[in-house]
């Protein structure tokens, strides 16, 4: 969006009764506060009282209560939340939920489908004997806290044990995604020194197989560290091919894991105590290991779950992702702190046909369904049509991450999988933070694309190039954070220095996220993509979204993407890609159309210089377009780490583009 003139009107208002139903206006009532807006307010003002109270009210469990909410003696770089206190993730997300007398001992935690169509449930006292043997295993193997264990996995129910059983021993988990090549996860392995690495021996994708041990094999072969490797067998007869072995290292899941007991005491750790190593793919050099805590692992996306997304109990959740991004632990946690089920899905949101995930809310009455706005895109240039006959009636809300969104697409799926009902919990903060900075509550009216506004405890404002407030002005500015939260990364694994560089270098004691923001007359925060992938064309800047946005309102285009390459005459220039829908073919004269449409959109300096026509973008496992690997293949330069490519071939076919 280069304006907000189209996307000024409210196109969704929640009904009265919805809105005294939610947890959220719950809480607003036990507090005495009138408003969301006041909510907002007290909440990044009154840090203490907010952070410290939520806890309790959610009933999470500290075994040691804190002596205080947070020391911030080093500065908001440096604050220690909850000092004093001492819990463990997994006590909160698995054995208290299995006690007798819990209520939620045969509640379903887990609801898993294959991609060939097999389903697995799982309770939380079948997760909880589960992760009790993975702990087991691990302290079998001399694996205690501190230490670091990494999952490449197939999306599969294991992996919840796993990640549970990594928090009980006191260890750090480091999940790493299964669609990694061997250099990003070798890369991976080796920054984190894991000496245990879970594995399998592959997975499903599009109905062929996919072969996983052989690259974690390779990966440790260059990395090192690894001493015991333990295979899950996922494909077992369907494999086409003998698993690489190694006798001195390598266990079958069943031989290391399930012969184990399912009691295991779980450990008491500090609330500062390192829980997760989750990487973010640096623009250079190697990826960001961010480190996260066990009291901010857990009470950040459990607050979300619950205020944002609004907890019930018989709620069934999906969000799309694998365990080795931020999504992935962010739900398993949030929601299996409150007792609630999640849904998993192993493979593509298009296979067999395109209406994959429609199906899947159906059978499985999915009521909250969170998704990237590029996947949107895509399953909505198949047509409308695959809807049909899928009901889609148990949606209450939906959710969206990653990127910005363009009008149409955000109202199509408002209006056609929410029913014009299910309000789009469209939320934005990252892997440093664990979860959102900007987020929607469901007893708001929403504009399409918008993120609503800071989320609860997050003290956020948009500032201009000198660090000045500009939120209330209307101007767009640089998204900041003015003091910490819980789960903010404590530093980078790498150490500080990097860590003070990339977040606290451009602003005095301000956190800079990177990304373009803007709130509107009527208190409607919108993002605009990152700030350094901003396109300054002749002095004027447009955001790559805006640019995409204008080609997909084409009817030949379902997928676009843009990027800044140099230009003598303006300095940079514009050059897209798009993929072109069935029935339509390359050429000059449709090249030229879309650039005249972009042109009358936007404005004729952003006509594109260029036009390409590709069958695929790079892209991560959660559908979003990895737009720097794009201007890499345009412009042949360098731009460091590409380990999130799901597809890596659709690089060379970039650089053959015509």
């Amino acid at each position: 969006m280069e304006s907000l003139d189209d996307v000024n009107e409210v196109v969704h208002e929640p009904s009265p009764e919805l809105v005294e139903a939610t947890n959220v206006r719950a809480f607003m009532r036990e507090y005495g506060i009138d408003t969301e807006a006041e909510l907002r307010e007290r909440s990044a003002n009154d840090l203490d009282w907010f952070w410290g109270e939520l806890p309790d009210y959610l009933g999470l469990d500290f075994y040691e209560s804190p002596k205080t909410v947070r020391d911030e003696s080093d500065g908001p770089q440096f604050t220690e939340w909850y000092p004093g206190g001492s819990l463990n993730i997994a006590h909160n997300t698995v054995d208290r939920h299995a006690r007798r007398d819990s209520g939620t001992r045969n509640h379903v935690a887990t609801i898993w489908e294959g991609e060939d169509g097999e389903v697995r449930e799982q309770t939380f006292h079948d997760v909880y004997r589960e992760s009790n043997q993975v702990a087991n295993a691990l302290d079998e193997r001399g694996i205690g806290a501190g230490d670091t264990v990494g999952l490449y996995m197939p999306m599969v129910p294991e992996v919840v044990s796993i990640l549970y059983g990594i928090f009980k021993v006191g260890a750090i988990a480091v999940p790493i995604f299964s669609g990694f090549g061997v250099d990003a996860t070798a890369t991976r392995i080796a920054d984190a020194e894991c000496s245990v690495l879970f594995t399998g021996d592959g997975f499903r994708r599009r109905g062929s197989n996919v072969a996983l041990k052989g690259g974690a094999d390779d990966a440790i072969d260059q990395a090192g560290h690894v001493e015991h490797t333990i295979v899950y067998e996922r494909l077992g007869e369907q494999r086409e091919e003998d698993v690489p072995w190694d006798d001195d290292r390598d266990e079958w899941w069943a031989d290391a894991v399930e012969t184990q007991s399912g009691e295991y005491d779980t450990r008491e750790m500090a609330s500062s105590d390192e829980s997760m190593l989750l990487y973010s793919s640096g623009t250079t050099g190697k990826p960001k290991g961010i480190v996260h805590t066990h009291a901010g692992g857990l009470v950040q996306p459990a607050k979300e779950i619950y205020f944002n997304f609004d907890h019930k109990p018989s709620d069934r959740f999906f969000w799309v992702s694998d365990i080795g991004w931020m999504m992935g632990p962010w739900t398993l946690i949030g929601n299996h702190a409150l007792g609630g089920t999640v849904v998993m899905y192993e493979g593509a949101p298009d296979h067999p046909e395109p209406d994959r995930f429609w199906d899947l809310i159906d059978t499985h009455d999915v009521t909250t369904f969170g998704v990237s706005p590029t996947a949107i895109r895509a399953l909505r240039k198949h047509g409308d049509e695959w809807l049909d006959g899928h009901d889609l009636s148990s949606i209450r809300l939906l959710g969206s991450t990653g990127e910005p969104w363009d009008p149409e697409s955000w109202r199509w799926f408002h209006e056609h999988v929410g029913g014009g009902d299910a309000p789009i919990i469209n939320i934005s903060g990252g892997t440093e933070v664990f979860g959102c900075f900007l987020s929607p509550l469901p007893t708001e009216p929403l504009k399409p694309c918008t993120l609503g506004g800071p989320g609860l405890g997050m003290d956020v404002d948009i500032v201009n190039s000198q660090g000045e407030s500009v939120a209330d002005t209307g101007e767009r500015g640089f998204l900041v954070a003015r003091a910490s939260c819980p789960s903010m990364t404590k530093s980078l694994w790498s150490g500080d220095d990097r860590y003070l560089e990339e977040y606290w270098s451009s602003f005095e004691d301000l956190w800079d996220h990177g990304d373009w923001a803007q709130k509107d007359d009527d208190g409607f925060w919108f993002l605009h993509g990152r700030a350094d992938d901003a396109l300054n064309i002749a002095g004027r800047k447009v955001g790559p979204a805006e640019v995409e946005g204008a080609l997909i309102d084409h009817d030949a285009v379902t997928q676009a993407a843009a990027v800044g390459v140099p230009d003598d005459t303006t300095g940079e220039a514009v050059v897209a890609y798009v993929i072109l829908a069935d029935g339509y073919k390359p050429s000059d004269a449709l090249r030229e159309e879309l650039r005249e449409q972009v042109g009358a959109e936007l404005g004729k300096p952003f006509k594109p210089r260029e036009i390409l026509f590709v069958d695929e973008f790079p892209k991560t496992q959660s559908g979003k377009i990895i737009r720097r690997a794009i201007e890499g293949a345009y412009t042949g330069e360098d731009i460091g780490d590409l380990s999130s490519i799901e597809n890596p071939d659709a690089l060379a076919k970039l650089k053959e583009a015509r």
